[in-house]
């Protein structure tokens, strides 16, 4: 297989936009990143998107061809990709592969959900979807009662406490607040964390994501081709998506995600690297609980030590791994399908030392990791400067 690089990236700020429809985001972000890589649409020779439930949402299916002929793509094979909220992150899987195995040579890589159309209870019950609906569903959970059952789990197997969970919630508000493509820029203190109306027992307001618009894209080429475009190119290490039961109930341990520890144990074997060379990553923070335990299943700190890492600062940006520094789902936002390649934007900007005021001192190798419904799939991408 062939050494891939990302050679441009793009981005629309998250949030909530009335005025904007879902092509227009997905085209805006699709244009960022070909300007980034100087690439003109009709040199893509193929295009993935990541999106969970444009028809949905929006009303709109046969999305791959209706974004891709809107960005300029012709006659190029435009393929949507579902995986819930890891699905632009299983698209960048499937993309760095054609590309990995000499099928393609350039091929952009989007995300793009748009939310907001809808109540926040009509979004609840779309998000659902993406757990059991022949048990789960039909009992009435939805995904903020799914993480609450492996919060209170964690909680008494590990003896996490509600001062960790609200520690992640307030890191990521702080680093959200320097984003400015960020949904909510707002900082929050401990006690506001610890206060938020409550959603699910233990979980707040602030232990959960937001509801988001947006959209995100890469140009991916051959690593040996990669200068001729940019000097600013990223080396992708390695890429591993794997997959795990849908339902909390026919899981062994509900406080870790197998699908997380399998992917993260292929993309380290295929990079060369173990846990401690990682030196940034952006996790899933769908729910405060959900980074705790991903810190976990990928090996940065012991079972059960999630929390205390998270509340001692190591996690912060001038800690010794900052996690979402972005922000994270907690505050740069959550839409949906666009989020695993925005997680690979967030890092590519790391390792780049494009990040600003969010900029970690270390920044030769980078960690995304992107989840599916309550551990289901997961993707994980090891990225490293070039």
């Amino acid at each position: 297989m062939r050494s891939v690089a990302v050679i441009g990236i793009g981005k629309t700020a998250f949030g909530a936009f009335p005025d904007r429809d879902l092509r227009s985001l997905a085209v805006e972000a699709i244009t960022h990143a070909l300007n980034d890589a100087n690439v003109s649409p009709p040199a893509v020779q193929a295009f993935y998107l990541g999106n969970f439930a444009g028809p949905s949402f929006v009303g709109q299916n046969h999305l791959a061809p209706y974004i891709g002929s809107a960005a300029g793509f012709e006659t190029i094979p435009c393929t949507r990709v579902e995986d819930a909220c890891a699905s632009s992150g299983s698209a960048f899987f499937h993309g760095w592969q054609s590309v990995a195995a000499g099928i393609y040579d350039i091929v952009v890589v989007g995300g793009v959900e748009k939310m907001t159309s809808q109540t926040t209870p009509r979004v609840t019950e779309i998000l659902a979807g993406a757990g059991d609906m022949s048990g789960e569903g039909r009992a009435g959970a939805t995904f903020p009662a799914l993480f609450a059952m492996i919060a209170q789990r964690h909680m008494y197997q590990y003896g996490t406490t509600r001062e960790q969970l609200a520690a992640v919630a307030v890191k990521n508000h702080a680093n959200g607040a320097k984003n400015p493509q960020a949904h909510m820029r707002k900082v929050i203190t401990l006690e506001q964390a610890l206060a938020g109306r409550p959603i699910s027992e233990p979980l707040t307001v602030y232990d959960c994501s937001l509801i988001s618009d947006g959209a995100a894209a890469a140009v991916l080429v051959p690593l040996d081709q990669a200068s001729r475009y940019t000097s600013r190119h990223v080396r992708v290490l390695s890429v591993a998506q794997t997959s795990d039961h849908v339902a909390l109930d026919t899981k062994a341990d509900i406080t870790c995600f197998p699908a997380v520890e399998s992917a993260g144990q292929k993309a380290y074997e295929h990079a060369g690297l173990g846990p401690r060379d990682i030196e940034v990553a952006e996790l899933h923070d769908c729910f405060t609980i959900a980074e705790i335990v991903a810190s976990e299943d990928l090996g940065f700190v012991e079972k059960g030590k999630g929390g205390p890492f998270a509340a001692e600062g190591c996690s912060a940006i001038t800690g010794p791994l900052p996690i979402n520094t972005s922000g994270g789902l907690k505050s740069k936002g959550h839409p949906v399908g666009a989020t695993g390649v925005g997680q690979i934007c967030d890092i590519t900007m790391q390792l780049r030392g494009d990040a600003g005021e969010r900029q970690v001192r270390h920044h030769r190798i980078g960690l995304a990791q992107n989840l599916g419904g309550s551990g289901a799939t997961c993707v994980v991408t090891i990225l490293a400067a070039a």
